[in-house]
């Protein structure tokens, strides 16, 4: 238990940077959607721009973060040339990106339907660039537990972004898209300005170290490529194979809404941070896999109750958003559906990253990234984006399903599936109550959801923790 207490100080620290962070970010969000009206598809650009700036992320930093904790806990009293060999690989790699992308900028972005506008996505080339190489002197911070190092450079660069934003969109009253790109621009290099310290380059490069890492590292890729491509593509590729042609207006509604059901992913990220160390620092003890089980259940549970308090709070949290987005509000519980099997499935990964088969995860994330896609072009030109809200859970749940029982096979860990399934069924249960209730005022609906809400956290108490609160009495 002391492990897992451990365990979930270092998630509440991490926090900092991703729950918090985000909840800052949500400022944002009104902003955005009140300053890019939705019939005009502003917000539209910005959420597929930031899509394909996140798949150029996961390919940039190419599975290196993990690899790095690998082969930094593996070779024992190495880690400085780790980390050196790891700053100059990625490095080089983005340096090489920036080039290539500004040669052929102008074609690029009239691939994407920026033509005019080519800039934008060349700041962004630029800010991927920087925040891809940033993965690496961050996960140093977390390979030698210095969460508040972490946390606090993550959130400076947050709390500027939204005071750069709150300026020019509210103070000076501008309207421009672009500010969204340039101000992004002088964050990202503001971060990486601070983290210089953290930048040791002395060690030398070593070609036979990067050849076993690039072996480990590229089914990592391809799990990344396809894990990121089960976020973001339908994102990516909405407004080319939607019909009408307000594809721009319909992801932006589409965008807008789903930032409400992110909670699920600051929780998951947060969660992401501090357990990929804690595993693989912990990866010979002997209790590890009852640890693994145990973990499991407790990141379901807690994510079941994000998800009850998303759904029993939305006619309060909708407001997050302009109300001309909120038509797309029905998408809010799927899409956080789709992100607890996201977690799960990460929670699962570890057999296959442990045994050094990860070859495993880029199967799974590819079978479920090509249902996704597979999905989205079947059903986006008839049901818009409530087809991109299902085609997310549909991936998520088949790549998961596929994990569990070919890891059940491999590295069996006894998960409690009752238990696990009961809180699922409950929360479902509970779900579909608030969503059959009669019409009634917005107090009484609160009064009657917070009521189910409590109902779900007092079982989970009495289930979980009320033998060990007895037991301190």
């Amino acid at each position: 238990m002391s492990k897992l207490a451990s365990l979930a100080k270092d998630t509440a620290i991490y926090g900092l940077s991703s729950i918090v962070g985000r909840f800052l970010n949500y400022w944002l969000v009104p902003l955005y959607t009140r300053v890019m009206p939705a019939n005009e598809g502003g917000y539209g650009v910005v959420t597929e721009v930031y899509a394909w700036t996140a798949f150029w992320l996961v390919i940039l930093t190419f599975g290196m973060e993990t690899t790095f904790f690998r082969f930094a806990n593996k070779e024992e009293g190495q880690s400085p040339q780790v980390y050196a060999t790891t700053l100059k690989l990625v490095g080089g790699v983005c340096l090489l990106f920036v080039a290539l992308g500004l040669c052929f900028l102008q074609p690029i972005s009239g691939a994407m339907g920026y033509a005019n506008h080519p800039w934008w996505i060349g700041l962004m080339m630029m800010v991927v660039a920087m925040d891809s190489f940033q993965c690496i002197p961050f996960a140093y911070l977390r390979f030698r537990k210095r969460p508040w190092h972490f946390a606090s450079l993550k959130l400076l660069g947050i709390v500027v972004n939204i005071v750069a934003n709150l300026i020019y969109y509210v103070c000076m009253g501008g309207r421009d898209i672009g500010m969204v790109f340039v101000i992004n621009f002088g964050c990202t290099a503001l971060t990486m300005i601070l983290l210089l310290p953290q930048l040791h380059f002395h060690e030398p490069f070593d070609k036979s170290l990067v050849r076993h890492m690039l072996r480990y590292s590229f089914p990592l890729l391809l799990l990344g490529m396809a894990g990121i491509l089960n976020q973001v593509a339908d994102k990516m590729i909405f407004k080319h194979i939607y019909p009408s042609t307000d594809g721009e207006i319909q992801l932006g509604i589409y965008g807008a809404a789903t930032k409400i059901a992110m909670i699920m992913a600051m929780l998951t990220q947060a969660f992401r941070y501090a357990y990929e160390p804690f595993v693989f620092g912990r990866s010979h003890d002997t209790d590890k896999n009852l640890m693994y089980a145990n973990t499991m259940k407790y990141f379901v549970i807690f994510t079941l109750l994000a998800f009850l308090t998303v759904v029993c709070y939305i006619d309060i949290l909708k407001y997050i958003i302009d109300s001309h987005y909120w038509e797309g509000l029905k998408v809010v519980p799927i899409v956080m559906a789709a992100e607890i099997m996201m977690g799960v499935y990460f929670n699962l990964s570890f057999w296959y990253k442990l045994t050094d088969e990860t070859h495993w995860g880029a199967v799974f994330s590819f079978v479920g990234c090509a249902v996704l896609i597979i999905v989205n072009l079947v059903f986006v030109p008839r049901y818009g984006y409530m087809a991109c809200a299902w085609a997310g859970c549909c991936g998520y749940a088949s790549a998961m399903l596929l994990s569990y029982f070919v890891g059940q096979q491999r590295y069996p860990i006894p998960y409690p599936l009752k238990q696990i399934g009961l809180y699922a069924v409950l929360a479902a249960a509970i779900h579909t109550t608030t969503t059959l209730l009669p019409p009634m005022s917005l107090w009484l609906a609160l009064i009657v959801n917070t009521l189910l809400l409590c109902g779900f956290a007092a079982v989970v108490v009495r289930r979980e923790f009320w033998y060990v609160l007895r037991k301190k009495k």
